[in-house]
């Protein structure tokens, strides 16, 4: 799923500064939100004509460049403002370094910044693939002629010659290369690989407008990324070594996957790996709060940020013009302040406030526009093939119980008689073993993808396609 919430960030050594201008750079630090959690920050500084500008990135979470909207240095104390996100940072310079409180929805946390370089340890991937593989790999493009837009993969097969079912792959939200490559982990590899050692071939290409693919990943919505992986399955149906053509789906490529059986007789069969069966209207207030629980932010604020997404994703799903829907959301944030004034940091106006809300509630767009209307079971209902539903019981972007029982409940109400659904122990959103199923952990577990659900989706395709 898309967004992540909160910024926190690591530091490295501190060189003494002579002047002003030493300010310019990248500063790193180590914000603790509590006792199990720190992320690193990292604030980039640059000087213009009309003063300082800066963005935060955020590693462990793999978000760049938040740009902020003020930036100063005066006397000795910088001071940064994100109020889209209602941060505020203020520092002073001391002994080469900046000492001071990070504040996010009034929650006030020490942190220091210091100047240079971060360092960067090459996590560990056990389970990444390395060459020479046992098998064919080919390079290929395929056009979507709808879109007129030309996309890049990659095809293994587990011999350059003869005839295997195959899958394509489906990444989640976000522009994702073939491998859907995040938080230094390479999921699709690893399942290309598994899966083609397996005698099963596999197909998986770069989002539009990512990697060697072209158009315009921005604009698309998931109707549009559907109308992709269809193209994909006209090409595989050109290639002579291929027989069955399943889907793999996962997260939104687990929404998408549905979409295309439900219009294609020629797709086999499909695997949801933590796939919505609800829409995400629904979704993301959930998603939000459990995440927010797991990262130990306090009741109020996620009571707070939940009757806040409830409303403005209600404005969202109820009207169909953007004009009316930005209308909509900035007066919204403009009545709330009313009520609400310390919403906003002090130093910035109401008008500019609302605006910026409701800019905020309506990236990235048209995606999310799509995403909160629509309803998964639309889909589910038409799709007649096998399918396999799988989901980590500790996942928090898409929550195995709500999500998988509305899955199987609208297939059976299609009357698909081939369902199997399952929730793994202990599993995350990306499948790996983990302790608290927070995102933040994604990048800290050595584990790329479960090997138990690698081996039970190997089964499970083989026996729906005949393979022995």
């Amino acid at each position: 799923m898309k967004k992540l919430l909160l910024f926190i960030f690591t530091v490295i050594f501190s060189p003494t500064l002579t002047n002003a201008q030493d300010i310019v750079g990248s500063w790193n630090g180590t914000l603790k939100i509590n006792d199990k959690m720190q992320l690193r920050l990292v604030l980039n500084i640059t000087q213009t004509d009309g003063g300082y500008k800066s963005t935060l990135d955020s590693p462990d979470q793999g978000v760049k460049g938040i740009p902020a909207t003020k930036t100063t240095f005066n006397d000795g104390i910088l001071k940064f403002e994100v109020p889209s996100a209602k941060i505020v940072y203020t520092g002073t310079l001391k002994d080469g370094k900046f000492i001071g409180t990070f504040t996010q929805n009034n929650n006030d946390l020490p942190l220091e910044l210091v100047k240079g370089g971060i360092v960067v340890e090459t996590p560990k991937r056990p389970q990444e693939p390395q060459k020479p593989f046992p098998y064919y790999s080919e390079d290929v493009t395929f056009t979507n002629t709808t879109a007129n837009i030309m996309l890049a993969g990659t095809l293994t097969l587990p011999q350059k010659e003869g005839k295997f079912p195959v899958v394509i792959l489906i990444s989640g939200s976000g522009p994702q290369n073939r491998d859907e490559e995040l938080f230094s982990h390479k999921p699709f590899l690893v399942i290309s690989d598994y899966l083609t050692r397996n005698g099963i071939a596999v197909l998986r290409f770069d989002d539009r407008g990512v990697g060697q693919s072209k158009g315009n990943f921005k604009s698309a919505t998931s109707l549009d990324h559907a109308s992709d992986v269809e193209s994909a399955l006209a090409y595989l149906k050109t290639r002579k070594e291929i027989k069955q053509i399943g889907l793999i789906g996962h997260s939104e490529g687990g929404l998408i996957a549905p979409i295309v059986a439900a219009k294609n007789k020629d797709v086999a069969f499909i695997v949801m790996l933590a796939g919505t069966g609800i829409s995400g209207e629904k979704l993301l207030p959930i998603q939000q709060e459990l995440i927010s629980k797991a990262t130990g932010v306090s009741e109020k604020d996620i009571l707070t940020t939940k009757e806040i997404s409830e409303a403005t994703f209600k404005i969202i799903v109820e009207n169909e013009d953007d004009e009316k829907i930005r209308t909509g959301l900035t007066d919204y944030f403009k009545n709330r302040l009313k009520t609400y004034p310390d919403e906003k940091p002090k130093d910035i106006s109401d008008e500019a406030y609302a605006t910026g809300m409701a800019k905020q509630s309506m990236n990235p767009w048209p995606w999310m526009k799509f995403f909160l209307k629509y309803d998964p079971a639309t889909s589910l209902v038409k799709v007649k093939c096998p399918v396999l539903a799988l989901n980590g019981d500790k996942d928090l972007q898409v929550p195995a119980q709500i999500n998988l029982s509305n899955i199987e409940k609208a297939l059976k109400k299609g009357r698909n008689k081939d369902i199997t659904i399952k929730a793994y122990k202990d599993l995350n959103h990306l499948f790996q073993e983990s302790v608290t199923g927070n995102p933040v952990e994604y990048r800290t577990i050595e584990q790329t993808f479960s090997p138990l659900v690698l081996e039970d989706m190997s089964k499970w395709i083989k026996s729906k396609t005949g393979l022995k």
